[in-house]
């Protein structure tokens, strides 16, 4: 196991939980602090509150992974007499770097929407209101038998040829290349002047458009050729569609007032509100951690009877009511699923990596309200 330092974890993370997922001005990534620092605990939390830092102080923790951003909207100033300022001044007093994954987390697959399904236990979920999808590429490139090996090996580790649960995917055929090197040629096979005829395979593999630059960069590097030869080539299919939110069937139907029940025992909160008739039979389940209140809507199309999430208000209340769609408000807490969630992901992907690093589970219980 080796030492680690805060880039190497979050590159780690990023592959899982990318800033691009994130919604438009959502404040994601590094907010305290620097990752050029030797990391050997991380504290995951929810949200960052001065009880977490002085818990990441205490525990040896010098990188907080949160979900919600510390800052928010941009700081005009920075005054250390002001709750923020003070949290903000603990942090780099005590080289504590903090980072958010806020909305990039909620899309994710296997991110904060999906540990909330999974809780609930939603089978064969969807997404309730999709927010992009990538554009995917085949690369062609034509390599020496001799080297064709290598190239695929190479390609499948840059994340060429993923199709769905499959990795390493490719197709090969094999076949003469021709060509002739002229002045200025500095050839890997042949001589200056002279045709050359040699046996080639052409190799096919597909490529997420956000890892296009890598993968050829990381094909030209291990190439023989001098001047390789290759197509990339738009298709018209799209990759995994990404977005907020998830919709699934329950393995069995209930009533609206039991599965409330169960909505307040998977997310361990002492009350919740819903809307609707408790009477109401419920198979199929959307679920939105966080603020939903925009999302009724996308719900309702996605064929739900309920959807599950916070912070909803009065007159959305009243237009879910209209919709004929029964809503379960647990509150936003319920998204702390995510600090189990993150810890043992990471925890996961940093062992495969040979990092020499321990994931925390924060222990604060950051929710404000109290309930009577």
């Amino acid at each position: 196991m080796k030492k680690v330092n805060g880039h190497e974890i979050i590159a780690l993370f990023e592959k899982w939980s990318p800033k691009r997922f994130a919604m438009d001005g959502d404040p994601v990534g590094l907010h305290i602090g620097q990752l050029n620092r030797t990391v050997e605990n991380v504290l995951v939390t929810l949200d960052v509150n001065e009880e977490v830092i002085d818990e990441a102080i205490r525990k040896g923790a010098n990188l907080i992974i949160a979900h919600h951003p510390p800052i928010f909207r941009p700081l005009k100033s920075l005054l250390t007499d002001t709750p923020q300022g003070s949290m903000i001044e603990k942090c780099i007093k005590n080289d504590i770097a903090v980072y958010a994954a806020h909305t990039n987390l909620d899309i994710a697959p296997g991110g904060v929407n999906d540990m909330l399904a999974e809780k609930l236990g939603l089978v064969d979920t969807k997404i309730v209101e999709s927010t992009h999808s990538e554009s995917l590429y085949k690369l062609v490139v034509f390599s020496p038998a001799t080297h064709a090996d290598d190239i695929r090996q190479t390609l499948e580790k840059a994340g060429a040829g993923a199709i769905g649960d499959y990795v390493g995917c490719s197709f090969s055929a094999s076949g003469i290349g021709r060509f002739t090197p002229v002045e200025g040629a500095e050839p890997f096979i042949g001589e200056m002047g002279k045709s050359e005829a040699v046996e080639e395979e052409r190799i096919e593999v597909v490529v997420p458009g956000p890892i296009r630059s890598k993968v050829l960069k990381a094909m030209l590097e291990v190439h023989p050729y001098e001047e390789p030869a290759y197509d990339l080539v738009v298709l018209d299919q799209q990759s995994t569609d990404y977005g907020l939110g998830r919709v699934g069937k329950l393995l069995e139907k209930t009533t609206l007032g039991q599965f409330a029940e169960l909505v307040k025992k998977a997310f361990d909160v002492p009350a919740l509100r819903f809307v609707g008739d408790p009477n109401k039979q419920i198979r199929k389940v959307a679920v939105l951690g966080g603020d939903g209140n925009k999302y009724i809507g996308a719900a309702k199309r996605s064929g739900a009877d309920v959807l599950v999430t916070g912070d909803l208000y009065y007159h959305v209340a009243h237009d879910a009511e209209a919709m004929g769609i029964a809503v379960i408000d647990p509150g936003h807490n319920i998204e702390k699923v995510m600090i189990q969630g993150v810890a043992d992901y990471m925890q996961a992907a940093c062992a495969q990596a040979s990092y020499n690093v321990l994931f925390i589970e924060s222990e604060i219980v950051t929710e404000p309200f109290t309930f009577i």
